[in-house]
This record gives C-alpha cells, sequence and structure tokens, in this order.
C-alpha cells in the first residue's frame, strides 16, 4: 500500500534531518518548492512541514519560511526540541486596519519576541470557517478582542471545554471561563465627566454611537452617572433615550438647550458630533465643549484637537500577552486585569465660569 503524499515528502525531510543532510539552521523548501517538486497540492505540502514542526524537526520564521532546528540523533532529542519549539498564537481583531481600535501590538509584539513566540494577527472572519479543532491544531493559544459577545460563542465553548489558552480583550465573556483584559472604562467615564464639572459644566450629555450598547460603552456610562450623582448634579442623559445618539444628535441638541457638554463612547462618535455641531452653524468648544474616549490617532489631528479619554493601549497588548504565555508555560489561569485609563486635555473643551 502506498503512502500518502504528504506522508512521502515527510519521510524525506525527516530522513534528511536525522542523517545530517539538512544541519541545524538550514532553511527547507518552500511550500511552493515542495508542491511542484512532488507533484502535488500546496495544502500537501504544508501539511507535510506542519506535521515537521508538531515533531519539534523545524520551526518557521512568518514570511521568511522554515528552518531545521537541530540534528537529531535520538529519540530523547526529538523530544526535548519538541519541547523548546517556538509557539504560535493567534491574535484576532475586529478588523486589522481599523483606526478605531488601537496599536495593541506594539506591546504584544516584544512581550512574544522575547519568549520566541510568533504572532499572527488576523481579523475577524478569519474564525469564520474555523473548526476548533483546526485552532488548537495551528495555534497554540489565542488572544481574542471581543466586538460582539455573542459572536464564535460555540467556538469558544469549544476550546475553552478543551482547555485551549485564551485572553479576551475590551470585554469580558461571563458564560466563558477566559480571563479578560481591559480598560478602566468605569472610571474612563468618571475621570471625563469630573473634568467637565471642573469647568463648569453642569448640563452635560452623554452621546452614544447607537441604540445598541457594548459592555465597555455601559461602563464608561455607569462612571459618567456616578461622577454625577456624587457632584450632585441631576441633569443626565438616559440609556433608554433613543435620540441619545451619534443619528440623531441634531434633534437631540435641540430638545435639550441646556445641554453645554458631551461625553462620546469613542473619539469615531465624538470627531462625527463636531461634524454635525459645526454643519449646524454651532462651533466646539465655543457651544459645546466635548470630549472623546480611545485617543486615537485622529483625535489630535481633528480641528479643534479632541481632548479624550486615552485607553493604554500598549499595556493592554503587553498585559495580554503575558497573561497568554502564564498559561502556556506555567498551565495557570490568569486573573482579570483592568489597565488604567488618562485623560489627555486639547482644545474641545473649555471653562464656562
Amino acid at each position: 500500500m502506498s503512502l500518502p503524499l504528504y506522508m512521502k515528502i515527510l519521510t524525506d525531510l525527516k530522513q534528511q534531518i536525522l542523517n545530517g543532510q539538512l544541519t541545524a539552521g538550514a532553511k527547507l523548501p518552500t511550500e511552493k518548492e515542495l508542491s511542484e517538486s512532488y507533484s502535488v497540492s500546496r495544502i500537501t505540502s504544508k501539511r507535510a512541514l506542519t506535521e515537521l514542526e508538531q515533531d519539534g524537526l523545524i520551526y518557521r520564521v512568518r514570511g521568511k519560511g522554515s528552518f531545521v532546528k537541530a540534528a537529531h540523533t535520538s529519540e530523547n532529542s526529538t523530544s526535548t526540541a519538541a519541547n523548546d519549539k517556538p509557539k504560535r498564537i493567534l491574535f484576532v481583531l475586529p478588523f486589522v486596519n481599523d483606526l478605531s481600535v488601537g496599536n495593541f501590538n506594539e506591546g504584544l509584539a516584544p512581550v512574544m519576541a522575547e519568549n520566541h513566540t510568533d504572532v499572527m494577527m488576523v481579523a475577524l472572519d478569519f474564525l469564520a470557517n474555523k473548526t476548533a479543532a483546526e485552532v488548537m491544531a495551528e495555534f497554540d493559544g489565542m488572544i481574542y478582542y471581543v466586538n460582539d459577545i455573542d459572536q464564535y460563542l460555540d467556538l469558544l465553548l469549544e476550546l475553552s471545554l478543551s482547555q485551549f489558552p485564551v485572553i479576551l480583550l475590551d470585554k469580558k465573556l461571563y458564560d466563558l471561563p477566559y480571563p479578560a483584559v481591559l480598560s478602566d472604562n468605569v472610571d474612563g467615564g468618571r475621570q471625563a465627566t469630573k473634568a467637565l464639572i471642573a469647568e463648569g459644566h453642569r448640563h452635560i450629555a452623554y452621546l452614544f454611537w447607537d441604540v445598541q450598547h457594548p459592555q465597555s460603552v455601559r461602563q464608561r456610562y455607569l462612571g459618567y452617572i456616578q461622577e454625577l450623582k456624587e457632584a450632585g448634579l441631576s441633569f443626565h442623559t438616559s440609556m433608554d433615550d433613543q435620540t441619545a445618539n451619534a443619528k440623531m444628535l441634531t434633534r437631540y441638541l435641540a430638545a435639550h438647550p441646556e445641554i453645554t457638554a458631551l461625553i462620546c463612547e469613542n473619539d469615531l462618535v465624538a470627531i462625527d458630533a463636531m461634524r454635525q455641531i459645526r454643519q449646524a452653524g454651532k462651533t466646539v468648544p465655543d457651544d459645546y465643549s466635548i470630549i472623546g474616549f480611545d485617543d486615537i490617532q485622529a483625535a489630535a489631528l481633528v480641528d479643534p484637537p479632541l481632548t479624550t479619554v486615552a485607553q493604554n493601549f500598549k499595556e493592554l497588548g503587553a498585559t495580554a500577552g503575558r497573561a497568554l504565555l502564564e498559561q502556556l508555560q506555567q498551565n495557570a489561569i490568569p486573573t482579570d486585569a483592568l489597565i488604567p485609563v488618562t485623560l489627555v486635555k486639547r482644545r474641545s473643551t473649555r471653562q464656562i465660569h
């Protein structure tokens, strides 16, 4: 009975490694080169390389290729190499190039590089056609930015049942046992509100993007309410108000002429609010003071530059990376981490007394 095609490639390469024809550090043929040489599909050649990697005989460097990890002459040396082989993690974001999502990789990449761990950054739809078994076969762990708390719950549950290491970013999934790395959104809401109160504002509104509110946005809103109550201010935006959102801003402001300041759920909402206010013949901050949340790159570039609550994306990424490594290296489940936020004062707010 003939060997499966991928086994032919696997056997040939393994023999060349074990007998010293391919020495430590030697670069292997690419998937494309192997597929052409053996007249097989690239999927077949990829499977052979994947199994060599799982056996600890080779390692891969993203964008550079596959390399022999060490010369192996015994079962013991093969086992040691398997334990030492580089880890590979999946980093899942809503959209890889989304400007509304900060640069987590600035903190994550150095942490992973120091620990010889490769990171594959992908958009959420990467998981659409993946099974839990496929994710576990290709990766050692995952950092997952929670965009929608109901999305991929079946996949995430399967991974949790197999004790596959996953760290959540931005939101907590209370139905699953995964640790989360979060910004201190409640304190962010409080800081923004406190700053406006200190500038003399007494009628401070909260502006949502839509009528549906993500977990992180609700937390920011709760901080806003807490600070208003502590200051003894009665006016506040109701979360149930169907007009307190970016699509209905003109109508909302017309219904509440007493409003002098807006706290927006994020910077994109704040920038859009500034545009609408300008189109209505009003100005920021003379007519309305505005504060955003996130401190995306555009916040400092708009006119006027936007006061905002900055998330520490670098520390969020680094903390998520360290938490995942803790699971991978020590088989220990880390606790949730809350990362402080900072108010960045620019020119979209002003003193009114």
